[in-house]
């Protein structure tokens, strides 16, 4: 069922919904909350902690026949990511609850076009769920239809920005459908062709590159990588331009998709292999972006490019030792089959250089490395170019997706030479991340290149209060953001 968002301008007690969420603050209380739930904060019962939430019934003197209160901290504290999480933590528990529409009510000074944004993107995204292929869902069970988000702010842009933060959550949605899909259903020619059916629905140009077109442009990197495996890769290029365009850049996002890696012949071990099935998040998230970039129509060129591939130690799989020749005419010793997701990307991105594209960002689900050093709090971004990392992390805050600058230094490309080949594809244990990013960009060259390493925020393990299982659609928003931004 599609969900329907919609901006009402009334107050907190005349909002028409199932439930109603108020949000408050630790320490201070809004007009609504002041009068009518005095007492469930003098009983302590509430207090607005970041995250806490008391669900009541039948409050008297409000249409609604349920109002949740939903903390969001200290005001001194605020900001849109903490106001997402609560939006969605707040959906997520109403949806259980047999509710089929819900009412945002915000509070002036937390009502722009931005918090209209980060609230509708929340709403959506966490209502999604990773059961697509269960079959004993209950037959008739409520699904929440309708989102309202009431403000007394009557700025024309709020209706702009509720519109496209619909449009990009769509997109994610894309992207976690995708993801979700098991590896014996979601091959990478299948993956082709759900980017193909996108492009068609939404008016892109799509083109797939098959095994025998990539010989023969010579894309070593990438089918050394697909080669131990029964089923053939694709390289998926989507294309977007506009109308009228407002410089002659092009932007390229490119996105891993290995749609299952067990490492090759450096096999992974096997507990925890399952989720090797998300190693083509990026490139889902990127088939999600496209989606929602053709649907706003930015004044910018953009193309997307997913190297599709499926990473097995069968009997034609690549050894460590090998060395292949890559797109760009450098060799490369693989040292390790399980540093693939590099490989595949080298090819793509000089086949977005040889398409003209004067920009470039890539995602991955590249590296365990990140995750040692970040968690899974955030994102890993390494860029060659200060202006461009500047409009990426601008675009990431935008949407809510966390990123964490980190170092490209001259050493660590000394920790991939070889004597061997032009370049090796792993270098050593320390500094995996930089070592990983140290070797896109030797394919990258002067082009202004920002890559994102998602290893540790693709997916989640287990639920949020805010956000299912599985897929989290990262980062299909900074993805949209940035585009949308260009000028």
């Amino acid at each position: 069922m599609e969900l329907k968002f919609r901006l009402a301008h009334t107050g907190a007690a005349e909002t028409q919904a199932d439930a109603v969420v108020l949000f408050g603050w630790e320490g201070t209380r809004r007009a609504e909350i002041e009068k009518a739930f005095a007492a469930v904060y003098d009983s302590g019962e509430f207090s607005g902690k970041a995250m806490e939430t008391t669900l009541l019934h039948a409050v008297p003197g409000f249409a609604a026949p349920r109002v949740l209160l939903a903390g969001l901290g200290k005001r001194e504290k605020f900001d849109a990511l903490l106001l997402r999480k609560a939006a969605g933590a707040a959906i997520r528990l109403l949806k259980d609850k047999g509710v089929r529409s819900v009412a945002y009510v915000l509070e002036a000074g937390a009502d722009g076009p931005g918090d209209v944004a980060a609230v509708a993107e929340a709403a959506a995204l966490g209502l999604w769920e990773p059961d697509v292929l269960k079959t004993d869902k209950p037959a008739g069970a409520a699904v929440v239809g309708e989102v309202t988000i009431a403000t007394a702010n009557q700025d024309a842009a709020l209706a702009a920005a509720l519109e496209q933060s619909r449009i990009v959550a769509e997109g994610a949605t894309l992207a976690r459908d995708i993801s979700v899909q098991p590896p014996n259903v979601l091959t990478p020619l299948n993956m082709a062709e759900r980017a193909r059916r996108m492009a068609e629905e939404t008016g892109l140009e799509c083109e797939v590159l098959d095994r025998d077109r990539m010989m023969q442009l010579g894309m070593g990197a990438l089918l050394g990588v697909a080669q131990g495996s029964a089923e053939p890769p694709a390289l998926i290029v989507m294309q977007y331009k506009p109308e009228k365009p407002v410089s002659g850049d092009h932007i390229a996002l490119i996105g891993k998709g290995v749609t299952f890696d067990t490492g090759g012949i450096s096999i992974k071990p096997s507990d925890g292999m399952e989720k090797m099935k998300y190693d083509m998040a990026a490139g889902a998230a990127v088939i999600g972006a496209m989606q929602a970039i053709a649907r706003l129509k930015p004044g910018v060129a953009v193309t997307g490019i997913v190297p599709a591939v499926e990473n097995m130690p069968g009997s034609r799989a690549q050894r460590p030792s090998d060395i292949v020749k890559s797109l760009s005419g450098r060799t490369i010793e693989v040292l390790n089959t399980d540093a693939e997701g590099r490989l595949i990307l080298a090819d793509a991105i000089t086949w977005a250089k040889q398409l003209g594209c004067t920009h470039m960002v890539d995602a991955a689900t590249l590296t365990g490395a990140v995750v040692v050093a970040l968690g899974f709090a955030c994102s890993g971004v390494f860029a060659n170019n200060d202006q461009i990392l500047e409009r990426w992390l601008a675009a990431s805050q935008e949407s809510g997706e966390r990123m964490w600058h980190m170092p490209l230094y001259d050493e660590y490309r000394d920790q991939l030479k070889t004597v061997y080949a032009d370049i090796g594809n792993v270098g050593g244990r320390w500094g995996g991340a930089c070592t990983a990013a140290m070797f896109l960009k030797e394919f990258v060259g002067d082009t202004p290149w920002v890559h994102v390493d998602i290893a540790g925020t693709g997916w989640l393990d287990d639920a949020k209060p805010g956000m299912a299982k599985g897929p989290t659609g990262i980062p299909v928003g900074s993805f949209v953001h940035f585009v949308m931004n260009w000028k």
